[in-house]
C-alpha cells in the first residue's frame, strides 16, 4: 500500500519515530488531500459478517470527501464543505444534510476533517494484525458512534474500525492509499440527477 509522492516529509518522519496517536495527528494535520479504494465490512452484534462493500473515497481538507461505493449497490456521499449529499442511484433519491449534523464523531471527521483534538480523545492501543492501533472516543455523547479505532501500518494509514451504539462493528480496510497536494474543488461538487426526488434542507 503505498502513499504517494505527496507525503510531507515531516509527517513520515513522526509516523515512523512515534506512536499511531502521532501518527494520527500527524496525517489530520499534514495530508491535505488523497484517495483510495475501501472495502467496508459490517458485524453484527453476535460477531456474524451482515455486508461486505466496496469502492472508492477521496478527500480534501477542510471536510470535504466522496465515498463511492461500487458494490455490491452503487452509492454515492459527497461533502462539499458546507453540505452533505448522499444519492441513491437505483431509487434516484437525494438525501442532503448540513455538514456539521452529517460530519460529527464519524470516519469522515478523520479521514476529512481538520479537529480531531477538539472531536476525539486519543489513546495508543496495542498492536494488532500487524497493525499499529489508536483508539479514537468522541467526546460528544449524542452520536451512534461509541469509538473508532484506527490503524497504521508503517507509516500508512490502513483501516478504520467502528463500534456503533447498537452493538455492530463495521471495518473500513484502505488500499493504494495516494496522498496528494490537492484535488480539484470539482471533484466535490454534486449536481442532483435529473427527476431525482430530493429531501433535506
Amino acid at each position: 500500500m503505498g502513499l504517494g509522492l505527496g507525503l510531507g516529509l515531516g509527517w513520515s518522519q513522526l509516523a515512523l519515530a512515534a506512536g499511531a496517536a502521532d501518527a494520527l495527528r500527524a496525517f489530520v494535520q499534514d495530508a491535505k488531500a488523497g484517495r483510495a479504494g475501501f472495502t467496508q465490512t459490517v458485524h453484527a452484534p453476535n460477531g456474524n459478517r451482515t455486508k461486505v462493500s466496496s469502492g472508492r473515497f477521496e478527500f480534501s481538507r477542510p471536510n470535504r470527501f466522496r465515498f463511492e461505493y461500487q458494490k455490491p449497490y452503487a452509492q454515492t456521499i459527497v461533502s462539499d464543505g458546507e453540505k452533505v449529499w448522499f444519492h441513491d442511484p437505483d431509487l434516484n433519491q437525494v438525501t442532503v444534510r448540513k455538514l456539521g449534523d452529517a460530519l460529527g464523531s464519524t470516519p469522515a471527521a478523520i479521514l476529512a476533517g481538520q479537529s480531531i483534538e477538539r472531536d476525539f480523545d486519543l489513546k495508543d492501543q496495542p498492536d494488532q494484525d500487524g497493525l499499529s492501533w489508536v483508539l479514537a472516543t468522541p467526546k460528544s455523547k449524542d452520536g451512534t458512534i461509541q469509538s473508532l479505532r484506527v490503524g497504521f501500518k508503517g507509516r500508512s494509514l490502513s483501516a478504520i474500525e467502528i463500534a456503533d451504539s447498537f452493538g455492530q462493528r463495521s471495518v473500513l480496510q484502505f488500499a493504494d492509499l495516494q496522498i496528494l497536494p490537492s484535488l480539484p474543488a470539482a471533484t466535490f461538487h454534486f449536481a442532483v440527477p435529473a427527476g431525482a426526488d430530493v429531501s433535506g434542507p
